[in-house]
């Protein structure tokens, strides 16, 4: 008899606790990658246990969408009944940034990024006077972005092929106006919250005007590839700390 009442309450239990104390699922972690990426960007990405990832992939913007405009787009594809966190690099940093003044968020990281148009170089404010950018071709837009990869970037050589890669399957138009997003991005602050790591060899995105909160020695703009290992452990501290 005793026996039976054991078994009993072992069937019954799993009904007796749902709904009580039950965790929601593991933790979701959108990634916005770059503006000449893709998800092949965090292919060396690796989260603790407990933490789900979910790709974010990039529309062409409308004519003279504002970047701010345009992050709202992804509001529909994150799960607002979960926790969930925002990782982006470069341009996906900027939109995190957007969204995170926007929607609930458990922590935002922006890796070798910007967030206000104060951290970007001066070469873009030289842009918002004269839109010099507008008169190129969408073509050239994509050639310019091609040649100058490699220039500016010279880390880059690590894993060229990934890079050449994901910037060849960008649609040309949709380089053309993200570019005029970034040079058009008017914002001026950011919620504290967001984590920012950064690069001091980041020749796109200089650190001399960035606050970041961990920095990366000889990190470059491409680092979330090139130096994947590091950045792995500093968003493994991160999350511990939530």
């Amino acid at each position: 008899m005793k026996r039976d009442l054991i078994i009993i309450l072992l069937l019954l239990l799993p009904a007796l606790t749902k709904g009580v104390n039950q965790p929601d699922g593991d933790t979701l972690v959108y990634l916005f990658p770059g503006q000449g990426s893709d998800e092949r960007l965090f292919k060396h990405l690796e989260l603790p246990p407990g933490y789900d990832t979910v790709h974010i992939s990039y529309p062409v913007p409308e004519k003279k969408e504002t970047l701010a405009e345009y992050a709202l787009r992804f509001i529909e594809e994150i799960d607002l009944s979960r926790p969930y966190i925002l990782l982006g690099v470069s341009l996906g940093g900027m939109i995190c940034t957007e969204l995170s003044d926007t929607i609930e968020v458990l922590r935002t990281i922006v890796i070798s990024s910007a967030k206000s148009t104060h951290e970007l170089p001066r070469r873009y404010t030289f842009h918002q006077n004269f839109h010099l950018n507008r008169i190129i071709p969408k073509g050239m837009t994509k050639v310019g972005a091609r040649v100058l990869q490699g220039i500016v970037e010279p880390d880059r050589k690590h894993d060229k092929e990934t890079f050449k890669a994901m910037l060849k399957a960008r649609d040309p138009l949709y380089l053309k106006r993200t570019v005029d997003m970034i040079i058009t991005w008017d914002r001026s602050s950011w919620t504290e919250d967001i984590v920012h790591i950064h690069g001091d060899k980041d020749h796109t995105i200089p650190i001399k005007n960035v606050r970041y909160n961990y920095l990366i020695e000889k990190g470059s703009h491409m680092m979330m590839i090139t130096r994947a290992r590091e950045i792995n452990q500093i968003i493994g501290t991160i999350l511990q700390d939530l």
